[in-house]
């Protein structure tokens, strides 16, 4: 039942069928990917599927080689892959981008699953990209609101937010500004609780004292580390709402959000036509239209929340 589709700045990305087009003999493509934290191994394999589709076989005609670190690892990271000669870089999420673009202005790089590239300065605009980069963005400018709503669906009673949030992170800022005047327009009192790493989530959770529920800003820090923030939630009994469903899966109650692996079998397409010799600048960042909204039931149950029937009917997936 997930519903999802996806749009350019200015034109429709069209996929080259499979392995229409053979690739040069003898040629070993090597991409480098980066991120800040472990993804989600089905992320990855869609990656990997939507370039084997491409015609790209692992350990024949392609390369991959993977830097994942921390957010204060990743120039450095970037950098190796620049030294290594990749022939393109799979920049994932903020951090990344902003790490691969610092790193070089020749080697192109292709972003997956992040948010606000032209506010942080990553392209000069969804249709026109400008420079060596392009990708797919998450494109949460109305998430905000609707899970806020979401949330105070599911709990009536809902006054006092809980945020996490992760300074550092290049678009903290520019989410948590989104945050605030979604809460402020549907008059809850939104109070931000930082944190830095996996270390600091225990006194996060004891710092948020009363909330009536939770939302965060999105990054690559807390999907890493899901099953604890799940299990963190339902510790202090806070109806929470995530970003991707890759939490719920892990015991979060709710998400709503772009559905990830799509984005990430999407980006082949895009590393498939720079290697075919497309610029960068030349190819619009992509973004998607539809979003998905999952339930985990069973959290539900345990939190001892009753389910509205209009959530249930309006979820994409039940988990059971």
């Amino acid at each position: 039942m997930n519903r999802r589709a996806f749009v350019t700045g200015s034109i429709a990305l069209l996929a080259t069928p499979l392995a229409v087009e053979a690739q040069q003999a003898g040629k070993v493509y090597r991409i480098g990917f980066l991120r800040a934290g472990e993804p989600p191994k089905l992320w990855i394999e869609e990656f990997r599927q939507g370039l084997r589709e491409l015609g790209y076989v692992e350990g024949q005609n392609l390369i991959i080689e993977f830097r994942i670190g921390t957010l204060d690892q990743l120039p450095r990271l970037a950098e190796e892959l620049v030294r290594s000669k990749v022939d393109v870089i799979l920049a994932s999420a903020s951090s990344a981008g902003i790490a691969a673009k610092n790193a070089t202005t020749t080697v192109p790089i292709v972003f997956t699953s992040l948010s606000h590239p032209v506010e942080i300065g990553l392209v000069k605009s969804l249709a026109r990209p400008g420079a060596n980069i392009t990708g797919l963005t998450v494109n949460v400018a109305a998430h905000a609101v609707k899970r806020l709503e979401l949330l105070r669906e599911l709990v009536p009673t809902l006054r006092h937010v809980a945020m996490l949030t992760h300074p550092g992170h290049p678009t903290d800022p520019v989410q948590r500004k989104e945050m605030e005047e979604a809460a402020r327009a549907l008059r809850l009192q939104l109070n931000p609780t930082a944190v830095r790493g996996p270390e600091d989530f225990e006194a996060a959770f004891k710092a948020m004292g009363r909330a009536d529920g939770l939302v965060h800003i999105d990054t690559p820090l807390f999907t890493t580390h899901r099953a604890r923030l799940a299990e963190l939630a339902a510790k202090s009994r806070l109806p929470a709402i995530w970003a991707n469903r890759t939490i719920v899966e892990a015991g979060g109650l709710m998400s709503y959000g772009t559905y990830i692996p799509a984005l990430f079998r999407r980006a082949a397409i895009h590393v498939d036509r720079v290697l075919k010799g497309t610029k960068p600048a030349d190819l619009p960042v992509e973004q998607p239209t539809t979003f998905e909204f999952i339930i985990n039931l069973k959290t539900a149950k345990a939190l001892h929340l009753t389910i509205p029937p209009s959530l249930l009917a309006r979820a994409d997936q039940v988990i059971e």
